[in-house]
């Protein structure tokens, strides 16, 4: 059931981990920097969320503070940004940044943007897959050798396992589309200067990675689960 260290699906997942890190590390560090300009024309996070949505005409969509570090997300069912203490009262380029890619989660919600449609619609089956594909991988593995039953719950964990794939492989393109849009609206709307922009551009570029690194992770240990269940099936 477990097999060497040298194993290339093993290695894959810790280089994935490894890239999780540094992306992690990067966005961090890439925060701080920008934290430190200041806007020029003293805009905060909240600002720059605010004049976004009302440029799409998003009147509705209210802002909120929530403790925290870069705990900033938009939540659909209640209509609400919430901006982190980083962000919601910062005057600096990174909380421009941050701030307009939460709108732009706003808009995308707004205008049916698939990829969050359908991101939203798997949420409940990926928590779902999550909880259940460790333990019926290893129930699956364990009574192996008691027929072919056991190792076919072990594959349905791991197309349990495979939804949380699928949940990434959505969240990527909402991501950066979410950007694309922030970028966007920063610029048509003439908050920041075109040096400003440059920076709000490196930070959620270095947050983008981030999402990348979690589709790694998630692939590459989805195909080590699925090996260690096929050589079991082989046995």
């Amino acid at each position: 059931m477990f097999y060497a260290f040298y194993d290339i699906f093993y290695l894959l997942v810790l280089a994935a981990i490894g890239f999780s890190m540094w992306a992690s590390a990067r966005v961090n560090s890439t925060f701080r920097t920008y934290s430190q300009q200041r806007t020029r024309n003293g805009m905060t996070g909240y600002d720059a969320a605010r004049e976004v949505l009302d440029a799409n005409g998003l009147y509705d969509v209210r802002i909120e503070r929530v403790s925290g570090n870069l705990t900033d997300h938009f939540d659909p069912r209640t209509n609400v940004i919430r901006l982190s203490d980083s962000v919601y009262g910062s005057a600096s380029t990174a909380a421009v940044g941050v701030a307009a890619h939460e709108a732009g989660h706003a808009i995308q919600y707004a205008r049916g943007y698939a990829p969050l449609k359908i991101r939203n619609a798997i949420i409940p089956l990926t928590n779902i897959g999550s909880r259940m594909s460790t333990p019926l991988i290893l129930m699956g593995l364990l009574f192996s050798s008691m027929g072919r039953s056991a190792i076919t719950i072990a594959y349905i964990g791991v197309a349990c396992f495979a939804l949380s794939v699928v949940f990434q492989l959505v969240t990527l393109p909402t991501e950066f589309d979410a950007s694309h849009r922030a970028v966007a609206a920063i610029e048509n709307c003439g908050l920041l200067t075109s040096e400003e922009v440059g920076s709000t551009k490196k930070v959620l570029s270095a947050a983008a990675m981030t999402y990348v690194a979690a589709l790694a992770v998630a692939i590459t240990q989805f195909l080590r689960l699925l090996n260690i269940v096929q050589r079991n099936d082989r046995r």
